[in-house]
């Protein structure tokens, strides 16, 4: 049997996991699996014919076993090193319309929501958006997730939402869609109609055309085969949609099929977070804002939080409490949240901010951009570690040691030497 890769010689193989775990907190998350070179015995990985990886030994266990296999690819990773495929665990990936006139404002001091105001932020997008086709925005999306694929980026969650309506919000998770049989990397999808408010209508009208008019279109599209849709988001927030506003969308979304995957505590202390551990949530994004309370709650829930440092240094927002949510017990992951405002495609820099501004450790880091950020679009037992019966989704870095990806602040075009997807 022809089987699809062997990659041998390695100096590390960082499997992050060992006995199977779904997810990883607290304590757990202070320290990845590795399995090191034994003196001149490296290690070695085979992906089987339908991508899943095999087997995972040091090199003389793997040579004797599969002495009479061949192999479409062998790479010799001779000092280097090989870790799990990246998972990107929020983005905007599809849409039109750049607002980096926007980022003059930014430094100029003004707001998200002072943005917002002006005409800038969303509804900006939102226009260009619905005026887009689905060709131009799908060749849009194919750059921005071949990009991050460079980056190691081989899972990404990616949302809708700058549609604001029907048609549009249609438009972008069809073109998720086709980019999920098209392109090479793998994409989980989050409706995100409750993105903000549209222009001439209300917060409760918006709501009322989310539940009423959106979600029955898409749930009608999922059922025929059409489209494929994993999560509904809200964005819950002061001047957009409140608490009762956020859980009737989020609980509309569930009665659809959808898990619930949605923006909480970004700008104001909204209570968010005790809603979705209330809910179950799989997952909340940014937390800048969480209370100790809404930190014990998800704890106890088992909710997911997935912080998104590049937000939190680009809007120059207060930092979401790293330390607190992982020493509560919380299960952090980690996302770029590219988006118009936020052009950040790089996982191994959004890791670096985590570190530095977050006072993650690069263990923690890489378990968030990994195993949790997996575990947070429902897809840990399949991705996010390199053992035994997962997709073969890994990254070959051109370094000694793993930390590299972290330490090595850009330059990633010559860190990241191979991406097998």
């Amino acid at each position: 049997m022809m089987r699809k890769l062997l990659v041998r010689h390695a100096k590390q193989a960082v499997v992050v996991c060992r006995n199977g775990e779904k997810v990883l907190k607290g304590d757990a998350m202070k320290n990845v699996a590795v399995i090191e070179e034994d003196g001149q015995n490296g290690v070695s990985i085979v992906i089987d014919s339908n991508g899943l990886i095999e087997a995972v030994d040091h090199d003389a266990t793997i040579q004797q076993k599969y002495k009479d296999s061949d192999f479409n690819q062998v790479i010799d990773a001779t000092g280097k090193c090989v870790i799990p495929g990246l998972v990107d665990g929020h983005t905007h990936a599809v849409w039109d319309g750049d607002r980096v006139k926007e980022f003059a404002m930014k430094l100029a001091g003004a707001s998200y929501m002072e943005v917002h105001q002006a005409g800038g932020g969303i509804n900006f997008t939102v226009q260009h958006t619905r005026n887009a086709s689905e060709d131009r925005l799908y060749e849009l999306l194919q750059e921005r997730l071949t990009r991050m694929l460079t980056y190691g980026t081989t899972l990404v969650e990616s949302k809708s939402g700058y549609g604001l309506e029907a048609d549009t919000e249609i438009k972008m998770l069809k073109v998720l869609q086709r980019a999920k049989r098209e392109l090479p990397i793998e994409i989980s999808t989050t409706f995100c109609g409750a993105h903000s408010i549209p222009k001439g209508k209300t917060a409760d009208e918006a709501t009322d055309d989310v539940i009423n008019v959106q979600l029955p279109q898409i749930q009608q599209l999922m059922e025929s085969g059409e489209l494929e849709v994993d999560h509904i988001d809200v964005f819950c927030e002061k001047g957009v949609f409140d608490l009762d506003q956020t859980k009737r969308i989020l609980q509309a979304g569930v009665n659809a099929g959808m898990a619930i995957n949605f923006h909480g505590e970004e700008l104001h202390p909204m209570k968010s977070a005790e809603l979705g551990a209330e809910l179950n949530a799989r997952a909340i994004s940014h937390l800048e804002e969480i209370s100790d309370e809404g930190i014990t709650a998800m704890a106890k829930s088992g909710s997911i939080g997935v912080l998104l440092p590049a937000t939190a240094y680009v809007l120059r927002l207060n930092k979401p409490p790293a330390r607190k949510l992982i020493d509560s017990g919380v299960a952090v992951a980690l996302g770029t949240d590219f988006n118009p405002g936020v052009f950040c495609l790089s996982m191994p820099l959004a890791m670096h901010l985590a570190c530095v501004n977050l006072h993650m450790s690069m263990n923690e880091a890489l378990i968030a951009a990994t195993i949790n950020a997996a575990a947070s679009m429902g897809k840990s037992a399949s991705h996010g570690s390199l053992e035994v019966g997962k997709v073969g989704d890994l990254v070959i870095l051109n370094a000694p040691r793993w930390e590299h990806l972290i330490y090595q602040m850009g330059g990633h075009d010559h860190l990241i030497q191979y991406v097998n997807k």
